[in-house]
This record gives structure tokens, C-alpha cells and sequence, in this order.
């Protein structure tokens, strides 16, 4: 249920320091089986991005790749002979084309009528599989723009199927394209099997967007579709590898609230099927990706406020099963590589990533695995726009993290106002990243303080944080923000009686709950926020996604969904707040926000709500982000203080 804000460049103030020129982005980063070369997709001419290639020892650019002006590029993935497999997606014609590069030459591989994602090359280098949704109602994922609901509902669901391409083959043109998945079965991330037979993927039979929850481990036949099941974990799955002598997947487990925001335990369990076995319960840390390479098993996660790079291990004896976890590398920042958190050579002895914190943008990092170094310099003279520092503290019995923002040059003899930002989820995490764009970056022009809070729920402690506020929403984790304030109160000139509270998604509810139990915050501003967990189990798109939160439906268990709706508190809300969600939400449907808009009407609470048109769960139009930012930094002024 996270929401993403979208991305639009910070306007110059003379409170902070302006970005004298566009930030350099890399996208979808991919690293060659040799460790020697890495692809990315960066900005080319007249707003047009390219493949680009670079040299993964110095970061020189080698060459780009861009054959369809129109394109937008995606799915970069590099064969076992060094060969670069990439998507280019005509919104227009409403077709993604996969393609092989060459070096001179572009080869089509097959055109999609619809949309496809995650490319990758069998084991033996001759074909290429891909994720194709042929005729997509919608983009891929909830938070995505759903579709009208118009005529007879829930009667057709996009499938998301795998399919299976001769990379040295004739092109496939768009109705030729014959997926090898069964229909009805939504499959959500795969990876070949050794012997480039079949594969191993998390599928679900039925609505895909909803679904996701309770996914299950399934081989799937390369030839015939048949689907076995591996296994049915009592978590959700994510980032399903095996093992290069085809016994062992392993994948991520835990409590994850929302496709994409990736958490949890490391798990393994053997292809034939039997006991899933946690192998990381000890570890105090949150793992973000995996890659299982001919040199062993390897990992990402946040612990704390660091990201790691990790070294897996196990091994079994008898009737146990043994782990052994080394950090190579650990920083304060936020990765990512690919449909991950890093890419690693086939041995993986290197590595390679696109590295950022709050003080520094985007850049390319490469080398040994254990110890990456910067190699692309693009963005060196980004200016600072935030002074950021770690914030710990306990409550509860918890250790608790968090990170406070400052504008530069912020006056510590003046006291200032300051905005917490509640992340969405609630299963994820805010982590270091460059302060340009959104909520934060808006606020600190403005000259608030900004707190980003990682209460119970959220990743980076291990798994029993994340699960710490089932059947708990906006009780602990709300006690646990509360108290850092005060945490930040004491080491910062932040001033007490002029605090705001915003977020998104969970962070929504979170801001319209808090509403209600404490008029601490003098302005709030909530997106597509939750109001009524009642009403809001029958109208959403992914009732699934509550259910091992609750642990029972709505409706075996009413009293624990209305104990923490908003709705039922509102003669106790007090705080002005303005209200903000996508028409065609699914994640979070406007009549969440038009019911609680209703509430503060009536209970004579100044409010302001405004649903933007076509937008999904999320604000993504540059005319409407706009307005949302002008909005909400206008909010805080009138009721904080400029």
C-alpha cells in the first residue's frame, strides 16, 4: 500500500540551494557475466533516454544504444555471452518489442501487443523468456491507474503470463506470440532452472493485482505449462532463485504489505518440495533482493540505517539445516540495480549498483563485491540541499530509527517548525536518498524540518519489527513516532507547538488516525489516506493484502477493523487537514478520503480535498503534482508559519 510521490525537479528558494542543472539518472542498471561492462538507462538528447553502456572498471561511456526515437527502454539483462537483451516500449502503438543488441545492430526478438517486463536469458545463452500481458487493461501493478468500473465487475483480469523466445530466431510478430504459462495464473517473478527446462516462480491463479498475498512457489514445464507447487509459505514470496545445481530456491520471506517494497527473512527450501527453512531468524536486519551466483548465494538489506551487501551461507547436517551471513559492505545509503538492490558478476565476486544519500546523487558504484567504489561523476557538483542526521531511540522495549532533515544554514538559535513524514506500507522504510524531488525536498525549500520516522513495521530491524504492529495499526507505531519527536525535540531547534504530519498510503491513514488521538500536529496533510477499514475491506483492490496483518477478514472479525478507523474517532479530530487521492485509486479508492473530508465538514474541522483526475494511487501528471506540492507546502504555511 505504498505510495510513491512522484518525481518533479525542486524549485529554486532562497531558503535552500537550487539545482543549478537536471540530476544524471541511471535506470535499470545490468551487469555482464564477466563483471566488465555495465548497461544503464540514462538521459540522452531532447529528453530522450538511451541504453548506455560503460566500462564497469573507470565508468567511460562505451557506446549507446537507441533505435526507436519514440521508445521508452526497460529489462536490460545481459546473456552468459556478454549479449544485452532490452524492451522498448511503444506507448503509442501500444507494443513492447524485445531486442538484442548487437554492438552495430539491433535484432527484434518478438513484439508484445500489450506489456512486458523482466527479460531473461536461459542458462544456455539461446533463449529468452519474458512476462508478457497481452491486450493490458492497465500498467502492471496496483498502484497503477485501475480501470473504470463500469458494466459487469470482476468479470476479466489482466494475466501476466511467461512466454519464451529464440534469441537466434525469426522475429515473432504480435499475434504470433503464444505464452507457455497456463492461463488464469498471474506470474510475478520467475528464474530459469539450471538444465533451461522450466522454471521456478511465485504465481497466483486469478486477479493479480489482489492476489500477490498469497502467492505460491511453483515450478512451471518450459514445454508443457504444467504448474507443481513447491511450496505455500505462511509469508508472502519474493525474488525466487535457485541454485546453480537446480536442489534449492531461495527467496525472501515476510510480512510484506505491498508488491515491489521488498522485506524480510532469507528463506530456502529444496525444488522437489518439503519444509521451508528460515535461515536468517537471527539476523537483526530487513533482506531487500538476492542473486544466487556460481560463486554462492548473495544478498542486500537494510539494517538500521545502513544497506548491505551480504555473503550467504548453509549448509545441511542430518536433519538440521546451518547459516552462516557475512556483511562485505555496509553504508548509509539507498541501492538499486535492475529489478533489485545490486547486480553481480555470474561469480559473483562483483558487483555493481546505482548509490545515493540524502547529501549525494545518484552514481554508479562497481568493483569487488565486498568493496564497491564510486566510478561515474556525473552528479559530484549536486548541490547539498538537506543536512541529515541519524535519529535512534527506544520505546516500547524497541530500538527505533529514523532521520531528521535540516534545511542548510537552518538558524539552531531560531526554533522551526517541522514536518514528519509517515512512509506508506506500512511494511517498508525511509531510506537515504538524494533530496530533489517530493514531499521532503518541497518542505525543506519551504525551511521546515522534516522527521522520517521507521516505527515498528517498518524494514531494517528484522522480521519481528515488520510484524510488530499486526492488529496494532496506528497504536504502537504511532506511540513509536510520538516518541521521537521528542527524541528529535532534544537534540534539534525544532519548535513543539508548530508541527505538521503527512504521508501517503499507510502514511495517509497514519496522518488521518493521528488526527484523532492527539492534537499534537497543528496542520495535517493526508494522501490517499484509509479513514474506514470497514468500508474500505469491500471497496478496495487488494483485500488480500490485510488479511495477515488482521488475521481474520473483515468479516469474522469487524470490531479489530473498526477499533482503528478514523471514522469511528471523529469527535476528538481537531487538526485542520488537507486531503488529497487519484480518481481511479485501487490501492486506496477516493471514498476513503471523500468519507473523512465528510467527517471533519461536519465536525466543523477546516479541511480541503481534491481528487485528480485519472491518477491511480499515487499522483504522476506533472500538472497535478504541481498543484499537490503547491497545496501542501501552502497548507503548512497558513497553519505553521512560514
Amino acid at each position: 500500500m505504498r505510495l510513491r510521490f512522484a518525481a518533479i525537479l525542486l524549485a529554486a528558494t532562497a531558503a535552500t540551494p537550487s539545482l543549478a542543472a537536471p540530476i544524471h539518472q541511471y535506470g535499470g542498471l545490468a551487469l555482464a557475466p564477466k563483471g566488465d561492462v555495465i548497461a544503464t538507462i540514462e538521459e540522452g538528447s531532447a529528453d530522450h533516454e538511451v541504453v548506455t553502456l560503460r566500462s564497469a572498471k573507470t565508468g567511460k561511456v562505451l557506446r549507446t544504444v537507441d533505435p526507436c526515437a519514440k521508445c521508452g527502454y526497460a529489462g536490460l539483462t545481459f546473456g552468459p555471452d556478454g549479449s544485452l537483451a532490452y524492451l522498448a516500449r511503444d506507448r503509442a502503438a501500444h507494443t513492447v518489442t524485445l531486442m538484442v543488441d548487437g554492438g552495430k545492430t539491433q535484432r527484434t526478438i518478438a513484439t508484445i501487443g500489450g506489456i512486458a517486463q523482466t527479460p531473461r536469458w536461459s542458462p544456455d545463452g539461446k533463449r529468452i523468456a519474458l512476462l508478457v500481458t497481452i491486450g493490458a487493461a492497465k500498467e502492471s501493478g496496483a498502484t497503477q491507474a485501475g480501470v473504470r468500473q463500469v458494466g459487469e465487475i470482476g468479470e476479466h483480469s489482466d494475466e501476466q503470463r511467461l512466454a519464451v523466445f529464440d534469441a537466434g530466431g525469426a522475429p515473432v510478430a504480435a499475434a504470433a506470440v503464444k505464452p507457455v504459462s497456463p492461463a488464469d495464473r498471474y506470474v510475478y517473478e520467475y528464474d530459469w532452472t539450471p538444465d533451461g527446462r522450466g522454471f521456478v516462480a511465485t504465481t497466483a491463479v486469478g486477479n493479480g493485482d489482489n492476489n500477490w498475498w498469497v502467492a505460491t512457489l511453483d515450478a512451471i514445464d518450459g514445454s508443457t505449462g504444467d504448474v507443481r507447487n513447491i511450496a505455500k509459505p505462511k509469508t508472502q514470496i519474493n525474488f525466487p532463485r535457485l541454485s546453480p545445481d537446480g536442489k534449492w530456491v531461495a527467496f525472501i520471506c515476510g510480512l510484506m504489505s505491498d508488491f515491489g517494497s521488498v522485506g524480510g527473512d532469507l528463506c530456502i527450501v529444496p525444488v522437489a518440495g518439503g519444509d521451508v527453512i528460515n535461515i536468517s531468524a537471527e539476523q537483526k536486519a530487513s533482506f531487500t533482493s538476492i542473486a544466487w551466483t556460481r560463486g554462492g548465494l548473495r544478498a542486500t538489506a537494510l539494517s538500521g540505517e545502513a544497506f548491505q551487501i551480504t555473503e550467504v551461507k548453509f549448509w545441511v547436517d542430518g536433519q538440521r539445516t546451518n547459516s552462516f551471513l557475512m556483511t562485505w559492505f555496509s553504508k548509509p545509503i539507498s541501492a538499486s540495480a535492475g529489478d533489485g538492490r545490486a547486480a553481480f558478476s555470474a561469480d559473483g565476486s562483483r558487483v555493481a549498483l546505482v548509490a545515493q544519500d540524502f547529501s549525494h546523487a545518484a552514481a554508479i558504484f562497481a568493483g569487488r563485491s565486498a568493496a564497491p567504489v564510486q566510478i561515474t561523476h556525473d552528479n559530484d557538483a549536486a548541490p547539498v540541499l538537506a543536512e541529515a542526521r541519524n535519529i535512534t531511540w527506544k520505546n516500547d522495549g524497541f530500538d527505533v530509527q529514523g532521520w531528521l532533515l535540516a534545511p542548510p544554514g537552518a538558524d539552531p538559535a531560531v526554533k522551526h517548525a517541522m514536518v514528519t513524514v509517515v512512509h506508506g506500507g506500512p511494511a517498508a522504510a525511509n531510506v537515504p536518498s538524494y533530496i530533489q524531488r517530493g514531499a521532503s525536498a518541497d518542505l525543506l525549500a519551504a525551511g521546515y524540518y522534516v522527521f522520517l520516522p521507521n516505527p515498528r513495521g517498518s524494514y531494517g530491524q528484522g522480521e519481528a519489527f515488520t510484524a510488530a504492529n499486526k492488529r496494532d495499526f496506528g497504536g504502537g507505531d504511532l506511540r513509536d513516532i510520538l516518541t521521537g519527536i521528542d527524541a528529535v525535540e532534544k537534540v534539534a531547534p525544532v519548535d513543539d507547538a508548530r508541527l505538521g504530519l503527512t504521508g501517503g498510503s499507510y502514511g495517509g491513514f497514519m496522518a488521518m488516525w493521528a488526527n484523532t488521538q492527539t492534537n499534537r500536529f497543528k496542520a495535517i496533510v493526508a494522501g490517499a489516506g484509509l479513514s474506514n477499514w470497514i468500508s474500505y475491506y469491500g471497496t478496495n483492490g487488494i483485500d488480500q493484502w490485510m488479511l495477515p496483518f488482521f488475521g481474520k477478514t473483515m468479516y469474522d472479525d469487524p470490531k479489530a477493523y473498526e477499533d482503528v478507523s478514523a471514522i469511528y474517532h471523529m469527535k476528538k479530530a481537531k487538526t485542520p487537514t488537507f486531503i488529497y487521492v487519484g480518481e481511479r485509486d485501487i490501492e486506496v479508492p477516493p471514498t476513503q478520503s471523500v468519507e473523512y473530508w465528510h467527517a471533519l465538514k461536519d465536525m466543523g474541522v477546516e479541511t480541503s480535498l481534491v481528487i485528480y483526475p485519472e491518477e491511480g494511487h499515487g499522483i504522476r501528471g506533472p500538472a497535478n503534482v504541481a498543484d499537490v506540492r503547491k497545496r501542501t507546502v501552502a497548507w503548512f504555511d497558513r497553519f505553521l508559519g512560514k
